[in-house]
């Protein structure tokens, strides 16, 4: 506050920065879309070709497409724990589609990992621990300070919603085409529905966000939480600042 001697903080626009320069985002998803792609595309070769093993082409494809790009996000400085996570899902995939022989079943983990996200982010918001103020907070290094602000909580509330309508919007589009084995289909559902409903989502959620905020409010970068050295924190009208 002013009598604290400390300097104010410069006033941002409005909102401060947007989520997608908070966030990103375009990469992970491009990259999570390469060895699916693969993936089917190592089905189609070994199936004009006329093939018996169909699956070991297609998880070959993925797994040598996902290794080729987690080596190049290392050399990018990608952390280490971040592209054997990414790894390790296309080796389970592949592995699930070995195990039942069923080329279909590669997307199984990714179907199972969108119910599972939608019911997550629906958990977040209703316990009032949005899982967009978590990944923001963490990302801008403040931790869970944006809870103790009323107006960035119920921002963050509204705008997680928007995550959620991304997550069910695949189950719609992937579930049925998983009942209908259409291989081919799911993979190109796979890259329509990856990065640009990510880009979607962060578009649609910031616009969401600002809204949830009254006007004069400093943004992202500065929660409006009380002072830890002015005392208890709305003691009345008549407190002292």
């Amino acid at each position: 506050m002013s009598s604290s001697g400390r300097r104010a903080d410069p006033p941002p626009a409005v909102g401060g920065p947007s989520l997608a320069e908070v966030l990103g985002g375009r990469t992970g998803a491009l990259d999570a879309s390469a060895a699916p792609v693969a993936f089917v595309a190592g089905v189609g070769i070994a199936d004009v070709a006329g093939s018996t093993s169909v699956l070991l082409w297609g998880g070959g494809a993925a797994l040598a497409v996902g290794a080729a790009v987690g080596g190049f996000r290392l050399l990018r400085g990608r952390r280490p724990a971040a592209v054997l996570a990414g790894m390790l899902g296309v080796a389970v995939a592949v592995l699930v589609a070995l195990y039942t022989g069923r080329a279909v079943d590669f997307f199984l983990l990714q179907i199972v990992a969108n119910a599972a996200s939608a019911l997550a982010w629906t958990v977040s918001i209703a316990v009032r621990w949005p899982l967009l103020g978590l990944v923001v907070g963490t990302a801008l290094g403040q931790r869970t300070r944006w809870r103790r602000d009323p107006d960035l909580l119920r921002g963050y509330r509204r705008a997680s919603w928007v995550w959620v309508g991304q997550y069910v919007v695949r189950l719609l589009v992937f579930v049925p085409l998983y009942l209908a084995n259409a291989v081919y289909a799911l993979g190109v559902a796979r890259v329509v529905l990856t990065w640009p409903l990510v880009l979607a989502s962060l578009l649609l959620s910031w616009p969401v966000l600002r809204r949830a905020l009254p006007a004069g409010h400093p943004g992202l970068l500065h929660p409006r939480v009380p002072d830890p050295d002015a005392g208890p924190p709305y003691s009345g009208p008549g407190h002292q600042t």
